[in-house]
């Protein structure tokens, strides 16, 4: 708007002035008859003040007075004087110099310099002078000075300030925002000025200070805008850190940020299917071990390559401390972390054995949880081999998205990629192929060597999701793509192609995350249930 006045064309300074003018309706509207006619009183008295001042002719009174009378006539629907036709006249045929910024010049006069001030709000220790006119913008001062409350007289107001987030420098932004169209909001300053928008119901300014927290997400201040998000209910500014730190929590390990999340926070990312894993399902229990290491080591400071390091000394030294019989999260410092380690996908650890060494050697888990999960890995080998389970041939998102298996690879640059997860996937060794912007499955069989059993049944089914992401220097998405929720078959040693790319949207690094279904969702046999009979067969 200013950039516009400055090139001295009336239309965009009109433009703003009737920009002002569209703030009255709310005013009007939420004030009914009883705020009309308490504003109509005030602004008879100010136009018999200001046309009193007309004599002197001065013309920065002029200006000042005059330019204010006939906002006030066009606002609440007075007759127009000939006073207000001549203020009329200097808002549509000043020269360029008078015309730079009408916005400009009404935020300097009357609210930085509190020309013809009708109110005086003090808080925090500050005073401003400012106008009620103005103030109705604000569903809060609208309410105070249209209802039986006692301030509604009163030319004085103390503002009591019961949000720690709100300062003097916030009150200043959004009492400032009533006169003026634009207003810069510092994503540094952002908080407070959300946090005094929505004490004075201001929802445009709300609004925009969502925008910009959206805007500003990064790893330095994606948890202060979630936990401000939540207090304020902006909840497309929550969705937007859920989904920067869904993408980046294990893509892009902090230190900082491990320390800033809390239970609850963490617990919403793990149990989450489009949670980006790096790797494998260990690499999720491992992330958790080294934050729940730095939420009770809060002053640990060191290189993100040594905290894992540091955290297996610091478990080691616990264990011998505690006793080998007691996992820590029966401790009474690991209880608050058990909502967390529920939501491990334990049964695609438990399938590679150095990892479910690991996790006998740390006795964080109470045994009984791995218990569980052994006896329903083995009913799902056992289903594998001799119930025929070649896999999910029906659509079950629901099942899908809580217990599919979640791996990841960072593709470092352009080229021909190669790789298999680890684990025993139940006899389905999946081959990933990434080569000339081709993404491809493979079911090997006898084409390439694989170190577990092979599954030989001639076709195995499939769930699957694939997503390609990559990101800037702030953890920003550059450019994603995903395949969504699918199911496959496939024969022996036999390829599909699941994504071709664009060379023109691709953006190295880039990393590949997958979620997996080997199995049939099947309900174990119940312990009542008969008993099959049993066949024989005869060996030659």
């Amino acid at each position: 708007m200013d950039v516009n006045a400055e090139r001295g064309n009336g239309l965009h300074t009109a433009t703003a002035t009737v920009s002002l003018m569209k703030k009255t309706p709310y005013w009007t509207h939420h004030g009914g008859e009883k705020s009309h006619k308490h504003h109509t009183g005030n602004t008879h008295n100010f136009i018999n003040q200001q046309t009193q001042q007309t004599e002197v002719r001065d013309k920065h009174t002029y200006r000042t007075g005059e330019v204010f009378t006939y906002l006030s006539c066009l606002s609440y629907g007075q007759p127009v004087s000939n006073l207000c036709l001549r203020c009329s006249g200097l808002f549509w045929n000043c020269n360029r110099k008078k015309l730079k910024s009408t916005s400009k010049y009404i935020y300097q006069t009357l609210f930085l310099n509190g020309e013809n001030s009708d109110i005086r709000i003090c808080a925090l220790g500050q005073e401003w002078n400012l106008h009620k006119v103005y103030l109705c913008q604000s569903g809060y001062f609208s309410s105070m000075f249209n209802g039986s409350w006692k301030e509604s007289n009163m030319m004085v107001i103390p503002l009591e300030i019961p949000d720690q987030n709100i300062d003097t420098e916030a009150l200043q932004v959004v009492f400032g925002s009533l006169y003026r169209d634009d207003v810069l909001i510092k994503p540094s300053r952002v908080v407070s000025i959300l946090a005094a928008a929505c004490m004075l119901q201001l929802d445009g300014l709300i609004q925009q200070c969502g925008e910009t927290m959206k805007e500003n997400v990064g790893v330095k201040t994606v948890y202060v805008y979630y936990s401000s998000a939540s207090i304020y209910g902006l909840d497309s500014v929550m969705k937007k850190c859920l989904e920067w730190l869904l993408n980046n929590l294990m893509t892009h390990q902090n230190v900082d940020l491990m320390k800033e999340l809390g239970v609850d926070v963490i617990e919403l990312l793990i149990q989450s299917s489009d949670l980006f894993v790096m790797q494998v399902e260990m690499d999720v229990y491992t992330a958790l071990k080294k934050w729940m290491f730095l939420q009770l080591n809060p002053s640990w400071d060191g290189p993100i390559k040594q905290l894992l390091a540091d955290a297996d000394a610091w478990l080691c030294k616990r264990r011998t401390e505690m006793g080998e019989e007691e996992p820590f999260l029966k401790a009474e410092d690991g209880a608050p972390f058990t909502p967390v380690f529920r939501h491990v996908r334990l049964q695609y650890i438990i399938n590679d054995l150095a990892s479910a060494r690991i996790l006998e050697r740390d006795n964080i888990l109470p045994p009984d949880w791995l218990t569980s999960v052994y006896k329903s890995q083995w009913f799902a080998m056992l289903r594998t081999e001799h119930d025929n389970d070649n896999g999910p041939q029906d659509a079950n998102k629901e099942e899908f998205e809580s217990s599919s298996m979640r791996c990841g690879r960072k593709l470092t640059k352009d080229g021909d990629y190669c790789w298999r997860w680890t684990g025993f996937n139940f006899g389905f060794d999946l081959l990933v192929t990434y080569t000339n912007r081709f993404i491809v499955f493979k079911r090997n069989t006898l084409s390439q060597p694989c170190g577990g059993a092979v599954s030989m049944q001639p076709r195995r089914h499939l769930a699957y999701r694939l997503r390609l992401a990559s990101f800037d220097n702030s953890g920003k998405l550059v450019c994603s793509r995903s395949t969504g929720y699918q199911l496959l078959t496939l024969e022996k040693d036999q390829e599909y192609v699941v994504m071709n790319l664009d060379s023109r949207l691709l953006s190295f690094p880039l990393y590949v995350c997958c979620n997996f279904q080997y199995t049939s969702p099947h309900m174990d046999r119940c312990p009542d249930s008969p008993e099959p009979e049993s066949s024989a067969h005869s060996v030659s």
